[in-house]
């Protein structure tokens, strides 16, 4: 085996090695994440290297993407879940204040008397 003109070539090489083998964590260990070709390296090694380098990085903002969703839907979930808490339940809401103004009460309870009376004759 040659070796090839500079450190780039070599590790653009490695790294291919490693895709085509689809040892994706022997790839990034061996500095997939930080590759930068150089103007000598083939062509052909570096597309399918970048692109892997392209498709992982998608996939690792996706998930932190996921990740923060994730972290507030729970946050807004407690949120409403401690309003909840602290919301008056529509039981005492009721019972503290009457259904109807006093004089509006006393007008229907007057109306009422009269249509009772007149249910008697």
């Amino acid at each position: 085996m040659s070796s090839l003109p500079c450190p780039c070539c070599d590790q653009a090489c490695a790294l291919h090695a490693r895709l085509t083998a689809d040892d994706l964590d022997g790839a990034i260990d061996a500095g997939l994440m930080t590759f930068q070709p150089c103007a000598c390296a083939d062509e052909s090694t570096v597309a399918l290297v970048l692109q892997a380098q392209q498709r992982l990085r998608t996939a690792w903002d996706a998930r932190e993407r996921y990740r923060q969703r994730e972290a507030r839907l729970a946050r807004r979930a407690a949120e409403r879940d401690a309003r909840r808490l602290k919301a008056p339940t529509v039981a005492t809401t009721e019972t503290a204040r009457p259904a109807l103004p006093s004089s509006a009460a006393e007008i229907l309870a007057r109306a009422k008397a009269k249509a009772a009376e007149r249910m008697k004759r």
